[in-house]
């Protein structure tokens, strides 16, 4: 089925001046301030590359981190990552859509590449707003008149609806690239055409997005099973009655999830069959690992799943025909705590099921890993789980109206 959406495919680039909205949010080192990893920088590089190639004038628009955090910094450090993945200069301006960003944008010649700042250095792109109102923010209609067109190829964002994600495709023509397309392709594919038995695993501490996919798969029915890890378990076990003990259900309230108990207890009483929880965990103790059945947890952070628990969840996931899985199943990055969610990537790629990684740290894992058997590792968690929970992507919806409106013109 053909896309509803414009690609790169449909837009003639070359002298052409374009917007192009990447997502090259990356690791930095807290210490030192240097970028730690360039994967997702190397992941933009395909659509950058190939703009460039195609003889356009290509301005980058990205983020790093959000205000507050450590990491929130300039994207200096992502221009020169990027000119040496290209082989080729990639100009930066320290500005986003002020006087010396509106100049630089003017003197590039075709071919040439520029990355402006951080776009969350302007305070209108933190405000989630409706797509209609963030064309009237300064950035979209201060750079809008400069470009030809905008191509969105933040898949990883495109469950937000900000400024430089939204407001531009509804002001001038606008495309997916290559990683915004790819993913859509592959994630409407397998949500559409699901086989049975469907298992998704859920894990990690985005407990939010795992219930919200849980409440969806089970209200809708295209889950058989939900496999519950990581912390999203420990709040499953605590709704089902189990004592997870002080230490567990304090980092729970700490991080105001309590309402989520509450939820999981309703959804294992009304699907109890579909929703399977550990039998047994790994808690640390003086870094190290030792297990007990939940039963008999000590008062002990829970850091992983059980040898118990992950045969089972292997089994169930090898008998899969389709497989959901977001999240990792504990502390994976601590030496001897990675076992959980490593045995249960192996399952994944071992079995013969249509298989889907969201991203973040599960992605990063089996990356690291060098797995082959897994269908598709998505480079946005949040986005992806929204898209198979049945959500709105925003950045997706004004493509496809970018694209409507262009076609009703012609």
């Amino acid at each position: 089925m053909a896309p509803d959406f414009y690609t790169i495919d449909d837009l003639d680039l070359e002298g052409k001046t374009v917007l192009v909205r990447v997502d090259i949010n990356s690791p930095v080192d807290p210490l030192t301030g240097l970028l730690l990893d360039d994967t997702r920088i190397r992941l933009h590089a395909e659509t950058i590359a190939e703009l460039a190639n195609k003889g356009a004038k290509t301005v980058l628009l990205a983020h790093q981190s959000r205000p507050g955090k450590k990491d929130f910094t300039t994207l200096q450090q992502h221009a020169e990552a990027l000119s040496n993945l290209l082989d080729r200069p990639v100009g930066y301006v320290d500005d986003i859509f002020g006087s010396n960003a509106r100049e630089a944008i003017s003197e590039l010649k075709g071919g040439e590449i520029l990355l402006l700042e951080n776009v969350r250095f302007y305070s209108e792109e933190i405000l989630q707003r409706e797509p209609l109102e963030q064309v009237e923010t300064h950035m979209v209609r201060l750079l809008s008149p400069l470009a030809d067109f905008f191509i969105n190829d933040a898949f990883a964002a495109a469950h937000r609806s900000q400024p430089s994600l939204v407001g531009f495709a509804l002001k001038m023509p606008s495309a997916a690239g290559r990683v915004m397309e790819r993913e859509l392709k592959a994630l409407y594919s397998a949500v559409s055409n699901v086989e049975r038995p469907c298992v998704y695993v859920l894990g990690g501490v985005k407990v939010d997005d795992s219930i919200m996919v849980m409440e969806n798969a089970l209200e809708s029915g295209s889950a058989d099973y939900i496999l519950t890890t990581g912390l999203v378990a420990n709040i499953f076990l605590w709704g089902g009655g189990v004592n997870i003990r002080k230490h567990n259900r304090k980092f729970i309230e700490d991080r105001e999830y309590c309402e989520y108990v509450k939820k999981a207890k309703k959804l294992c009483k009304k699907f109890k069959d579909k929703i399977m929880v550990p039998s047994d965990l790994a808690v640390c103790e003086d870094d190290k690992r030792l297990e007990y059945s939940v039963g008999k947890l000590p008062d002990l952070p829970i850091f992983d799943l059980g040898t118990e628990t992950t045969t089972e969840y292997a089994r169930v996931i090898r008998n899969a025909r389709t497989i959901f899985a977001n999240g990792p199943a504990g502390v994976f990055e601590k030496e001897g705590f990675n076992q959980g969610t490593e045995d249960i990537l192996n399952a994944i790629s071992s079995s013969p099921g249509f298989s889907i990684i969201g991203g973040g740290h599960l992605a990063a894992a089996a990356n690291q890993m060098g797995l082959r058997g897994i269908s598709h590792i998505s480079s946005g968690g949040g986005a992806s789980i929204n898209l198979i929970a049945g959500a709105r992507l925003p950045a997706v919806e004004v493509l496809r109206e970018a694209a409507l409106k262009s076609k009703v013109k012609h």
